[in-house]
């Protein structure tokens, strides 16, 4: 790879300037820079710079005669991946602190803390705007798979399903909606569960489905046949992680399951999700081993595992013998 090439990746114009339009709902409007300006109360010089870097690079096009600038079809892609890209919303804001990466290479810890003088979740909690921007992305993440999570799972063998840090229910209503017979509750944060009571009564699951308020790092409901961890463990690193799978196990035990619903490294996460993870959390994406080998010290053993859902997998353990 040659220089300039080197210097193409490195170059953070170009994802900044992304990034603001995105936050800006630029490819949401059509005009003039001074049209454009006064809809989103920016300056039309800067704005008129911003545009025209966009234009460069295929993400907007300018008519030559009427100056008016439209998103191309590169551009309006911006609308599908918003809650990614816009800064002052949770998934934008986290992606900002890459900046103090070296720090986390160095010392191991998350770079979010050093940005924002506080870790993600506590900065989550503090602010209301930011915890539904959160709640908004968790959603968007995973309701295109969730009916797949639903369907390629056999979730017929459980009555009752525990979706610890479920969010909004979406994973458990998409599984509540393809097995008539089975009940379930969300257990999360107050805002979470607020949600979810919501979208199980638009649903009209209110007799199947429930909500629990509370952290997964206390004890949780007992004597559930499953319970379900979506995208939950590679947010901690492993000493966290231990906390939320024996909490699992505790409430479990004997008879039930716990089932981890993750990116793996063998199949779907990527090295530059795993360094975003380790970056905003400290936390990291594990492969079938890794997590298998974080079951056993908490008392649970593998029963098998398959992929669910175009990127996401499942990862299925018992109860150990003798660990209830």
């Amino acid at each position: 790879m040659d220089e300039s090439s080197i210097l193409d990746l490195a170059g953070l114009a170009t994802p900044m300037a992304i990034r603001v339009a995105a936050t800006l709902g630029l490819v949401e409007r059509t005009g003039t820079a001074e049209h454009l300006a006064s809809e989103t109360g920016t300056a039309v010089g800067p704005l008129a710079c911003l545009l025209d870097h966009l234009v460069s690079v295929g993400v907007f096009t300018v008519d030559a005669e009427t100056g008016h600038y439209r998103p191309t079809s590169l551009g309006a892609q911006i609308r599908e991946v918003g809650p990614l890209l816009d800064i002052n919303a949770a998934g934008g804001r986290a992606e900002l602190a890459f900046v103090e990466l070296l720090g986390t290479i160095t010392t191991g810890r998350p770079a979010y803390a050093e940005r924002y003088g506080r870790d993600f979740w506590s900065d989550v909690e503090a602010d209301p705007e930011l915890r539904r921007s959160f709640d908004h992305l968790m959603t968007w993440r995973i309701e295109r798979e969730a009916p797949q999570v639903a369907e390629r799972f056999d979730w017929s063998r459980f009555q009752d399903i525990v979706d610890v840090g479920g969010g909004d229910g979406t994973i458990l209503e998409a599984i509540l909606r393809a097995n008539s017979q089975a009940r379930g509750r969300v257990l999360d944060l107050a805002p979470a569960t607020a949600a979810a009571t919501a979208r199980f009564a638009d649903a009209g699951l209110g007799d199947r489905a429930g909500t629990v308020t509370g952290s997964f790092f206390d004890p949780l409901p007992a004597g559930s046949d499953a319970y379900l961890l979506s995208d939950i463990l590679h947010d901690w690193d492993d000493d966290h992680a231990r906390e939320i799978l024996t909490a699992c196990r505790r409430a479990a035990a004997p008879n039930g399951i716990v089932v981890v619903i993750e990116l793996v490294r063998e199949r779907g996460a990527d090295t530059a999700t795993d360094l975003f993870m380790l970056m905003c959390y400290g936390g990291r994406e594990r492969t079938i081993g890794e997590l298998a080998a974080l079951g056993a010290e908490c008392g649970l053993v593998v029963g098998g595992s398959r992929q669910v859902s175009d990127e996401r997998t499942a990862v299925e353990f018992r109860v150990a013998p003798g660990a209830g």
